[in-house]
């Protein structure tokens, strides 16, 4: 009796496990919100007036006037940047990003945050658990053993479960509310050097200031209160912000807990916009059939499109292989697809008409869409966007375009592994 009734509790427990269990996996690998499902019309042009208050009404934080903004080009530029900004401070730092490694670069970005916390500026550091899982314990005690402020993003707790799925990938760093920082880079020596060789991760990088740096401070707080339940507010973190050049920017940011399609509809609807070019580069491109239908849209309609991805020099061939086996459509429609072969290209950029451009974290595939939280830099400028189709060329230069004869002859293997990973589309 006594062993029927323990066996009984055993199922009992068992179940309700695996009910848990099954519950979880559910929340982490379900999308929650209904996915974008229509092409949008095309209502105007990306120097439109229309489509700057679309930008600004429907999307995001107002366009904002009178920002500099400076384009730097892997490790040897951006690093040196970012660290000098640092020792600049002198009354707070904030600093949000997906990856963060041990290493040489991971010290001295340590060494400088240690530094200017023991000399009284206030430092706030908010790492995605996942992106960080690989920096040593070390760099941690001793960043908080500074007196810097230093949160995990979704650690694990039961109380946090449904949320594991749910990373931050955006990098941003701003400095005493002035200067802010933002791209596609992460603190780990994979990206020092000059994009020379298979050690030297290709990407991009920005220093902005004017009055646009306010937003993206103000993406970093909602993070952090997310994540700490704090609210940082005053002078030293939103002072007053003067005109410092030229350009009207937008730091456009998305979250599956504050809308997730927002980040793929901006994308749409400047793609949509398009007339005469459209330049996207992309470290994980892996579209959508909504993405694909309008990106033949544009080619169709006399749209100039390239999309530049990695080659076989990836961290991730399971999202190269998603990538290519999606490819056969745009290329019978005449969009030019190219790999890029020195190294790893982490960079993520849309350029639309030499107008527009998005700059930031945000890959071109659904985790970036509908799972991560995510932070672009949108500016309406020609002389910007010039800037980035000359960086784009440039890096084309160093690209093998493939052909739709090349990919319709691909071998059976690929094909296979291709379909494969297409069954993850959800993950990637």
């Amino acid at each position: 009796m006594v062993k029927a009734a323990m066996s009984y509790l055993g199922v009992i427990v068992l179940t309700a496990l695996s009910t848990l269990i099954g519950v979880l996996l559910f929340q982490n690998l379900a999308g929650g919100e209904k996915k974008i499902e229509q092409q949008l019309p095309k209502l105007y042009e990306t120097d439109d007036a229309e489509f700057r208050r679309s930008l600004s009404a429907l999307l995001g934080p107002p366009i904002v006037e009178g920002n500099k903004i400076d384009t730097l080009l892997n490790g040897d530029e951006i690093f040196p940047a970012m660290l000098a900004a640092i020792r600049s401070a002198r009354s707070t730092i904030t600093f949000e990003t997906y990856i963060y490694w041990s290493g040489s670069i991971g010290q001295e970005f340590v060494d400088a945050l240690t530094e200017r916390a023991a000399a009284g500026v206030r430092i706030h550091v908010l790492l995605d658990w996942v992106g960080s899982i690989k920096m040593e314990t070390k760099l941690l005690e001793a960043l908080q053993g500074a007196g810097v402020e230093v949160e995990r993003f979704h650690e694990p707790y039961w109380s946090n479960w449904g949320q594991l799925n749910n990373r931050t990938h955006r990098k941003l760093l701003v400095i005493d509310g002035r200067i802010g920082f933002t791209g596609g880079v992460g603190i780990a020596d994979q990206w020092r050097g000059r994009a020379r060789n298979d050690k030297e991760w290709r990407d991009t990088h920005f220093r902005i200031e004017g009055p646009v740096v306010a937003q993206m401070q103000s993406v970093f707080l909602d993070n952090w209160m997310r994540a700490t339940g704090m609210v940082l507010h005053g002078e030293s973190y939103f002072p007053t912000l003067k005109p410092m050049g030229p350009l009207a920017a937008q730091m456009f940011s998305s979250s599956p807990s504050g809308g997730s399609e927002s980040m793929q509809l901006m994308y749409l609807l400047a793609i949509t916009a398009a007339r005469k070019t459209i330049d996207l580069a992309n470290s994980y491109f892996v579209p959508d059939e909504l993405t694909i239908k309008t990106l033949i849209d544009a080619a169709r309609r006399g749209v100039k499109v390239r999309v530049l991805t990695p080659s076989g020099h990836i961290d991730s061939e399971l999202v190269r292989k998603a990538s290519r086996g999606s490819w056969g459509p745009m290329l019978s429609a005449g969009i030019e697809v190219a790999e890029y072969q020195p190294t790893m290209f982490h960079v993520k950029g849309l350029v639309v008409d030499g107008m527009f451009s998005s700059v930031g974290s945000t890959n071109f595939d659904n985790r970036s869409f509908r799972l991560n939280d995510e932070a672009n830099l949108n500016v309406l400028s020609a002389e910007f966007g010039q800037l980035q189709q000359q960086v784009f060329n440039t890096d084309w230069s160093k690209a093998r375009r493939i052909s739709l004869e090349e990919w319709e002859h691909r071998p059976l293997k690929e094909r296979l592994l291709e379909r494969l990973a297409s069954l993850l589309h959800a993950q990637l």
